[in-house]
């Protein structure tokens, strides 16, 4: 079973659920569990004119109808949506949704999660202090996550994850350049089961340092940890100019890529695989995915967003655990 949460309820969140769930082929494959209310579903219905979208109500201590399309009620009032605005109240039901899933998640209730978009402003709150997604399911389940961007044709981490740009140079340290090559060798190997992974790890610099003019992370911390890594017979390569590597096309040779901060990983990640991409926080003990793409207030509730990238992080999810059950069982 695949939770699913409704995310931020007056942007695309709603809409692409519906959508993707009315895809005969994921309920072929998993038994989904929306995590929302059943009255924003309805409401969305209606805007998306979808006549043939029908939930079964899970109750408290109930197993799931394994041929429907199960709904957790998060709130029982009617919430007041507004298309496209970022209000206090759609953070605070989004929250509510996430909380809950992640409640069933840790008490295996279901397998794995999928998570629309949140805004990440409006979430904030004395029970909700953290950067995003990430962050809070590291915390919630005590792990040490890693935001893993995952396509058809690419794979790319971030080392320092959701941190303003002007304190990334001070978390590239020996032990987190270690910690996230560790990480993306661990998940390529035990989430995609690519046996002998071959990573590749971006400077930081412009021109990776240009040999210390530009910099000397790559010199003094970066290549001393890939060498470690090649000594010890992995195959860890770089560190590489990133505009270099993109606009030649070296990226195809590598199952996964290390970047050093959130826009060098995620612009040329977003520009090649933007709708169809998946983020997915590796490094836990629990399976997390959610689509590339935010909420989307600009085009929420005109039935224009694509539910691909959300269906396709459903199906990631599903092969996850298939790859990790059959990587305990052999």
């Amino acid at each position: 079973m695949i939770g699913i949460t409704l995310g931020d309820i007056n942007g695309v969140g709603p809409e692409i659920v519906i959508k993707a769930l009315s895809d005969q082929r994921i309920l072929n494959h998993i038994v989904p569990v929306i995590f929302g209310s059943s009255k924003t579903i309805a409401y969305y219905r209606k805007q998306l004119k979808v006549d043939d979208f029908s939930v079964f109500h899970l109750q408290k201590g109930k197993e799931p109808n394994p041929k429907r399309i199960n709904l957790v009620e998060c709130w029982e009032e009617e919430a007041e949506i507004k298309v496209g605005e970022a209000t206090k109240e759609s953070g605070e039901k989004a929250f509510l949704a996430l909380e809950q899933a992640s409640s069933f998640l840790a008490k295996g209730v279901i397998d794995a999660l999928v998570t629309a978009p949140i805004n990440k402003a409006t979430i904030q709150s004395e029970n909700f202090e953290f950067p995003g997604h990430t962050e809070y399911f590291g915390d919630r389940f005590d792990g040490d996550p890693l935001m893993f961007m995952i396509s058809d044709s690419l794979r790319i981490a971030v080392a320092t994850g959701h941190v303003p740009i002007k304190e990334a140079n001070t978390l590239i340290t020996t032990e987190r350049i270690e910690k996230s090559i560790k990480s993306i060798k661990k998940s390529l190997i035990n989430d995609f089961a690519i046996s002998k992974p071959k990573i590749a790890v971006l400077g930081f610099n412009p021109h990776a340092g240009e040999d210390g003019l530009l910099g000397k992370e790559e010199g003094e911390i970066i290549s001393p940890v890939i060498n470690s890594f090649k000594e010890k017979g992995d195959l860890v390569y770089g560190p590489f100019p990133a505009d270099g590597f993109f606009g030649s096309g070296n990226y195809k040779k590598y199952d996964a890529i290390l970047a050093m901060y959130h826009d060098q990983g995620l612009i040329p990640f977003k520009s090649l695989s933007f709708g169809s991409g998946i983020n997915f926080t590796a490094n836990l003990s629990v399976v997390r995915t959610s689509p590339d793409h935010g909420t989307g207030y600009d085009i929420a509730g005109k039935n224009m967003a694509s539910e691909t990238s959300l269906r396709s992080a459903i199906f990631l999810a599903q092969d996850i655990l298939n790859n990790r059950n059959e990587a305990f069982t052999g």
